[in-house]
């Protein structure tokens, strides 16, 4: 079982991306899945998490307002859509899936 994300890149400060978490072998249904975040020298940062049925989420206080997580059960993958991008946004994205992450995906904020 794998979760692949995708979506990542350079974009400039007040930019728009998703990123979006797939999954090979595995289903998201009845799991809680996380977005995390690593800058370089800095620990990993919970982001964004969404419930089971999608009903729930959670935010860090450093994007809230600006990024949506959500699931498409048909699809099998979950998304942060990533609004008014900052550099301070810049960070390898990963998900999460009960014992399961990604090898991540390279966001990049800058002018």
């Amino acid at each position: 079982a794998l979760l692949v994300e995708s979506g990542g890149g350079l974009v400039q400060p007040g930019g728009s991306l998703r990123l979006s978490c797939g999954a090979s072998r595995f289903s998201f249904i009845n799991y809680v899945v996380n977005w995390y975040r690593q800058a370089p020298g800095k620990e990993r940062e919970l982001v964004a998490t969404i419930s089971t049925t999608g009903g729930g989420t959670y935010y860090a206080d450093s994007v809230k307002g600006r990024f949506t997580i959500s699931r498409d059960f048909a699809k099998n993958t979950v998304y942060l859509q990533m609004n008014s991008l900052k550099p301070e946004d810049t960070a390898v994205y990963y998900c999460a899936a009960g014992a399961l992450s990604g090898q991540g995906t390279q966001v990049t904020v800058s002018p």
